[in-house]
């Protein structure tokens, strides 16, 4: 009883000191407690698995899903402004980064191996005019992209544009075209690498190879967007380094510097000819040109995960010049002077056969042993770096949609690092596409993966430029000048109208192409020209139908340039003050300074 008694003293005792608000000196005994982790351990296990949880949590975004008010449905797009201006996006991203994360989402399958079909179907001449009106369309709505990025860097970009700029049906329709594309590039990606891998006869299985290409995407982009961003930086180093280098190499084996090549000059320009198949085989080319381009505008989306999107982005916009002019249209001009149209090694067994590479071969041609092997590695260096762009495209666009409400909401899922989690794990499983490499029918798979992504750059170019019309629009009616605009495109609405009609233009060109392919209908049954056309025009119908869909089910109206939000999630990094300063330094430029600036 006793016993009882002392222990409900000593309770009591606990509870009062418990509650006492005075402070106590600590124990003067000097061994540590058994249960103390040592100072300076680190439980990086329970650190990495912390950073998955859910980030913190954002009491002002609102559930931005369609509603319905008076028995109608009706989009509510003031909600879904408002999330996408305040994703959770870590902005870690540097300037350098931005650089080479438009390099490394482009050069790709496009560059390396797509030219080479692109020679076959329409000759040097063709190829050559098809890749510089290309990357003037490109040169035009990069520009407009890069305005309107730096006035709002919020989540999704482009596609966040579409709903908000032109109307919500069309924003979901372009968001999911764009997601679609990515999520299927990046598998075709993962198949090009394992098909580089045969080049050298290693004897690896191709499940193998596969599965660590696959794995090495995933990890790279579980990792902190900052991650990502050293590695394209890394990966775009090697890209360009080749680029460089094989022009530099094209130079001196056209002037007879190769150990069998003898002098090239322009001979196969004149025989076989410069053209192939006449202004049919220039058009089949055009979307070989826009597929090789594809990617560059993923610097809208890292604009969200910029540190500093005043400061990085205009350059990064700016440079887009010089690597169309110099990574594009330079490398294509050569590879039109060292590889005649007519050479049978152009003719792949699928369109990712890095030995049907026109840069492997004008290795292999001019006799110079060992460059091909280093070529090669460089192919596949570039493909598993698009893949890897892919990821980030897809995953950053699939949430950005769920954060408008117009794709599932679990997709916005953010951890504490800012990593949209959920989209991850869905582009990975997607990812294992690639498997069907291994399979009876891999022909086919690669076949229809590019079918899906061919013409989708063109539909997103497409809504980047009538995007930017709008904005200027609403930037003019709601009494703003254009000084106040942090980046303003220098060849403004001009150039988003040059790029528009453009591009429909390509559109028509491509359907004409699709319809009435080279060869006429003599040769192929019904059931063959209706699949040779949704080869070539599947995104077009994609489109479509998510837009009508979208569009009836929910009612939503093309959005009236008068009532366009101009200030949720506006960039206001730097004061009007600090701007003036700018303006004024500037002014006290010498003339050579102000140009390269401009072009810089």
């Amino acid at each position: 009883m006793s016993g009882d008694l002392k222990l409900d003293d000593f309770k009591t005792s606990v509870r009062e000191l418990s509650m006492d608000n005075k402070s106590y000196t600590g124990s003067s005994s000097t061994v540590s407690p058994l249960l103390t982790r040592p100072a300076g351990a680190k439980v990086f296990t329970s650190r990495v698995f912390d950073s998955f949880r859910s980030g913190p949590s954002r009491p002002n975004v609102l559930p931005a899903k369609p509603s319905v008010e008076h028995g109608r449905r009706y989009y509510d797009n003031e909600t879904a402004i408002f999330n996408t201006a305040n994703s959770p996006l870590n902005r870690t991203l540097k300037g350098r980064h931005l650089q080479m994360i438009a390099i490394g989402g482009s050069i790709g399958t496009g560059l390396f191996i797509g030219t080479g079909q692109a020679l076959a179907q329409g000759g040097p001449a063709s190829l050559l005019i098809a890749f510089i009106l290309i990357g003037a369309v490109l040169y035009c709505t990069v520009q407009a992209l890069g305005e309107m990025a730096v006035t709002f860097p919020v989540a999704g970009s482009f596609s966040a544009f579409g709903t908000r700029f032109i109307d919500p049906a069309w924003g979901f329709a372009s968001g999911w075209n764009y997601a679609i594309q990515w999520l299927f590039v990046m598998p075709l990606e993962i198949m090009a690498a394992t098909i580089t891998l045969e080049f050298w006869d290693t004897g690896i299985p191709a499940w193998a190879s596969i599965t660590i290409f696959l794995v090495l995407i995933v990890v790279i982009n579980l990792a902190p967007v900052k991650v990502y961003g050293e590695a394209e930086y890394c990966f775009s180093i090697m890209k360009v380094t080749a680029i460089i280098g094989f022009i530099i190499l094209g130079v001196v084996i056209n002037c007879g510097g190769g150990p069998d090549s003898g002098y090239i000059g322009g001979k196969y320009w004149s025989n076989p000819g410069a053209f192939n198949d006449g202004f049919k085989g220039f058009c089949n080319i055009l979307v070989t040109a826009a597929f090789s381009f594809a990617g560059t505008e993923l610097i809208g989306l890292a604009a969200a995960e910029t540190h500093n999107p005043s400061k990085s982005l205009p350059s990064a916009i700016k440079q887009v010049f010089w690597r169309i002019a110099i990574f594009y249209i330079i490398s294509v001009a050569v590879i039109g002077l060292l590889v005649p149209y007519t050479s049978l090694e152009l003719i792949s067994r699928n369109d990712v056969d890095s030995k049907a590479s026109p840069f492997i071969i004008a290795i292999k041609d001019a006799g110079i042993q060992g460059l091909d092997s280093v070529m090669n590695a460089v192919v596949m260096v570039a493909v598993l770096s698009v893949a890897n762009s892919s990821m980030y495209g897809a995953t950053r666009t699939l949430a950005a949609l769920a954060e408008q409400g117009q794709a599932p909401k679990i997709l916005a899922y953010y951890d504490r690092r800012g990593r949209p989690l959920v989209a991850i794990l869905l582009a990975s499983f997607i990812g294992l596409l690639s498997f069907l490499y291994i399979t009876p029918i891999q022909g086919p798979a690669f076949t229809w993966l590019l079918a899906l992504s061919g013409l989708s750059s063109i539909f997103t170019w497409i809504s980047i430029c009538y995007s930017h019309i709008q904005f200027r629009r609403a930037w003019a009616d709601q009494g703003n000048l254009l000084d106040d605009l942090i980046y303003r495109s220098p060849i403004g609405v001009t150039g988003s109208w040059v790029g528009l009609v453009s591009l429909i233009l390509v559109l028509v060109a491509q359907f004409w192409v699709a319809v009435a392919p080279s060869g006429g209908f003599g040769r192929e049954s019904v059931a063959e020209r209706t699949a040779d056309f949704f080869e070539a025009y599947l995104a077009f119908p994609v489109v479509v139908i998510c837009y009508v869909v979208y569009k009836f089910w929910y009612r939503t109206k093309w959005v009236n340039f008068k009532d366009i939000d101009l200030k949720t999630g506006r960039n206001e990094f730097e004061s009007e003050l600090i701007r003036q300063r700018w303006r004024e330094d500037r002014s006290m430029w010498p003339r050579w300074k102000k140009v390269y600036k401009t072009m810089c």
